[in-house]
């Protein structure tokens, strides 16, 4: 049949020009698109084949992406850090790379797994209702762990109101306190200022030390904590605070409130437990539940194998009531209570640390 007016044939197929003439393209315009539907098969031209066990429309095209170097370069297997492996690595020229072993490559994953990104200034509270079962000691080594492994600022803070001590697990730059730090807090404008009233350890670590002159009347209130956080936040990604043994101290509801993680501490002892787990009675009892619920039980300067507490019974207990329970192994350094040396601890006390960290992480961005 001969084609009609509306119609003309193209490639031997016959289509309406009527249809075609008042189509619209995206912008309303009329456009002729004729030649845009029709794909002769005697050009030759194809789709791209649609690969294999892919759905379709799932296909996309090659792009400067495909080419990122994890897709082009073969994976290195990184070189022994010490012992004999990299003594064979060395005497081999790196011929032969066993690689770490099994205690490096953990100590590998619990350094990644400390350095989690922090975005913002992350707060961790650490108390116990007994004295003397390690709480300050635990503030500064866990601080100065995170300090040494992280590029980012750490601070600990002494919100003890009666006569802290963490200052004493660090040498001192400076005699201020943390009194002096909110007399002047509202001219501190840049990191340079705070420093002035901080102290810094080896480990990078620094400390905002408590009031300690026995003539100073005025308690450290709520409050008080609050503009002191007001000002560290502005320049500290990790603040740990080293709270007083009594609950109900003026500071305590101001640490609490703001606090994104806690840390409650036991001794491996019948009293020690007993106390820790009556500090969480009354975190529960005071509106802290779900405070309690995430929170790390660290039992510290634990001898497994020494007296006759059932250490495995203390850890189950606490272990239904917190999120986790990390044992420090005694450590003579530390039961020295003078300045903590990172480098002086023992080996099973620095893994334990690095393990209590990597936990600790785990809530970052979190709250």
């Amino acid at each position: 049949m001969p084609a009609s007016a509306d119609s003309q044939t193209i490639f031997g197929q016959e289509t309406d020009r009527s249809a075609e003439f008042f189509a619209t393209d995206q912008f309303g315009y009329q456009s002729d698109n004729t030649a845009e539907r029709v794909v002769p098969q005697e050009l030759g031209l194809r789709k791209p084949a649609q690969p294999r066990g892919v759905e379709a429309g799932a296909f996309e095209p090659p792009s400067s992406w495909d080419l990122s170097s994890s897709v082009l370069l073969k994976p290195v297997k990184a070189a022994p850090r010490r012992g004999w492996r990299k003594a064979v690595y060395s005497c081999t020229g790196g011929a032969v790379n066993l690689g770490d072993g099994r205690r490096e490559a953990y100590l590998a994953a619990l350094t990644k797994q400390l350095n989690a990104p922090l975005y913002g200034c992350h707060k961790i509270a650490v108390l116990s209702l007994k004295g003397g079962v390690g709480k300050t000691t635990v503030t500064a080594a866990l601080g100065s762990t995170f300090a040494s492994l992280r590029g980012d600022r750490v601070i600990a803070v002494d919100a003890n109101p009666d006569r802290g001590t963490l200052c004493n697990k660090l040498p001192l730059d400076t005699d201020a306190t943390v009194r002096d730090l909110l007399q002047q807090g509202p001219d501190i404008q840049r990191y340079s200022d705070v420093r002035a009233y901080t102290s810094q350890a080896l480990s990078r670590l620094e400390v905002l030390a408590s009031d300690t002159d026995p003539a100073v009347s005025e308690a450290f209130s709520a409050d008080d904590y609050g503009r002191v956080l007001d000002v560290l936040e502005r320049f500290y990604n990790l603040v740990l605070t080293d709270c007083g043994t009594g609950l109900m101290h003026s500071a305590m509801s101001g640490v609490l409130s703001n606090a994104d993680a806690l840390i409650i501490i036991s001794s491996g002892s019948v009293d020690g437990a007993r106390s820790a787990s009556a500090t969480m009675d009354w975190l529960e009892a005071h509106g802290y539940a779900d405070l309690v619920t995430r929170s790390v039980t660290v039992i510290n300067a634990a001898r497994p194998k020494a007296g006759k507490v059932d250490l495995d019974r203390v850890i189950e207990h606490f272990a239904r009531r917190s999120r986790t329970v990390r044992l420090l192994p005694f450590d003579a350094h530390l039961e020295e209570g003078a300045e903590i040396d990172m480098e002086r601890l023992r080996p099973a006390t620095r893994i334990a640390l690095m393990e209590l960290a990597a936990t600790m992480a785990e809530g970052f961005g979190q709250r």
